[in-house]
């Protein structure tokens, strides 16, 4: 029995030569409107749409809303170890920043009294914030530190790192962290924060940071998919 080979989808076969287009050209240019490529490619705009989206998702386009869709730029990527986010971006020669959305005293409940080891309604320091590369929102970060933080704000805008921040100004230094990473899609949170579209794709790291050998931060970093990849690397002896 002789095997069949069936042709590629219509839209991967656009998808393609989308992404070589996008290879010939340089970050920040602009792609013809929808209509214009389905008229150039003999294709439906729903075609054109769904090879667009795909590669929005694995980073090779940006799409702006209400601006077109343009040759992305390359994609961050950071090695998390006991590094910060800041400390990450620097090593790579990009610039972070932070715009705290809100630091507030919260009662511990669920997983978080349950991971920084603390009784359920101990008084633990909640700080959002969105992390930007080069000016752009990469993530929504929700940090849990354990205790009431007095001045953390100041501490925060002058390191411009909670680590820098935690060590410095409150003696606690992370020496330990452990990761947990899935993958989700936007919703309307991160649509609002992220300038997103629903459905997006995202990458979510739960990090618990620990002082020696007791808990010190439990963080949950929600990034864009297209512009993050993670990447570990251990030493075995």
């Amino acid at each position: 029995m002789t095997s069949q080979s069936h042709p590629p989808p219509k839209y991967y076969v656009l998808k393609e030569r989308l992404r070589a287009l996008a290879a010939e050209g340089e970050p920040g240019t602009l792609l013809p409107t929808e209509r214009a490529l389905a008229a150039g490619y003999g294709t439906s705009r729903t075609t054109v749409r769904q090879a667009i989206a795909e590669l929005v998702a694995e980073g090779v386009l940006d799409r702006i809303q209400g601006h077109g869709t343009f040759v992305a730029h390359n994609r961050p990527t950071y090695v998390r170890q006991l590094t910060s986010f800041s400390e990450d971006a620097a090593a790579q020669g990009l610039r972070s920043s932070s715009r705290v959305l809100g630091i507030s005293t919260v009662p511990a409940e669920g997983e978080a009294a349950q991971r920084l080891q603390v009784n359920p309604g101990t008084a633990l320091t909640r700080v959002e914030r969105i992390r930007l590369i080069n000016e752009e929102p990469l993530a929504h970060e929700t940090a849990l530190l354990p205790g009431e933080l007095p001045d953390l704000a100041s501490a925060l805008e002058s390191t411009g790192s909670l680590y820098a921040a935690l060590q410095e100004s409150y003696g606690v230094r992370i020496t330990d962290a452990e990761d947990t990473v899935q993958t989700r899609l936007a919703g309307p949170d991160e649509v609002r924060l992220l300038g997103l579209e629903m459905g997006f794709p995202l990458l979510v790291i739960h990090r618990l940071g620990l002082a020696g050998e007791h808990p010190a931060e439990w963080t949950c970093s929600v990034f864009r998919g297209d512009r993050f990849r993670f990447q570990a690397r251990r030493h075995r002896d």
